[in-house]
């Protein structure tokens, strides 16, 4: 069902955005690789060439608006449209409570997960149509608040906010428009947040991209609007 389709994924190169990039090329789609690493999205082309699909690796910081158009005008010539918009990209801030938290710290982070998930979608709507999905990847923390974590709890809970008004705007255009909330997921994301982190209890990255997948393969007439995962043991 999702052969031949074409997917753009931000944050592509690692965690769940590569995870997800590698079940998109079981299923036979067309990949546009985003991320701001040129080495490790330089890996992930190679390996995901390998698949046999046809993959297009474009650095893009998606924090920066003309950074977004940019790779939007080079997935525009190479493939015309886009029918799957996966918005990946993520950062978090260490620990630190709002007393200790800098100010470049919580800009980066909102710029990375709100505005970088509102410039990217901005940005492909105009190559998508009817029949078109987008994904973004939140977090339990868009609706649940952690300590420490103000900067990334405050992202999350906009970006979900922005989901869910994008969803409504949608709507008669035919674009379904998913949340997914993941628990505790095993990515290197835990290597800023809390290093001694079990991740033996978590999520995989590859467990995520199988919901995805999924919810993508669904009947068009039919959408999962939130798609909640949690560690069968609960949240740690």
């Amino acid at each position: 069902m999702l052969h031949a389709k074409v997917a753009l994924i931000t944050g592509a190169t690692q965690g769940i955005g590569l995870a997800t990039a590698r079940a998109l090329a079981e299923e036979g789609c067309n990949l546009i690789l985003c991320g701001r690493d040129q080495g490790r999205l330089a890996s992930a082309e190679g390996e995901l060439a390998r698949k046999g699909t046809r993959v297009v690796a474009i650095g893009c910081d998606v924090r920066e608006e003309k950074s977004v158009a940019a790779m939007v005008a080079k997935v525009r010539r190479a493939f015309s449209r886009i029918d799957i918009l996966i918005n990946s990209a993520g950062i978090a801030n260490a620990f630190r409570p709002v007393a200790e938290l800098d100010v470049n710290a919580w800009n980066d982070v909102l710029a990375t997960n709100l505005t970088g998930t509102f410039l990217a979608t901005r940005a492909a709507l105009p190559l998508m149509s009817r029949g078109g999905s987008i994904v973004n990847v939140l977090s339990m923390s868009s609706k649940r608040a952690f300590p420490n974590l103000a900067a990334y709890n405050a992202s999350k809970f906009g970006a979900l906010g922005f989901t869910n008004t994008l969803r409504e705007e949608l709507r008669s255009e035919g674009i379904r428009v998913i949340a997914v909330l993941p628990g505790a997921t095993d990515t290197a994301i835990w290597d800023k947040l809390w290093p001694e982190a079990p991740r033996h209890k978590m999520i995989r990255p590859e467990t995520v991209a199988q919901a995805i997948v999924a919810t993508l393969n669904l009947p068009p007439e039919s959408t999962v609007e939130e798609l909640d995962l949690m560690p069968t043991g609960g949240a740690l």
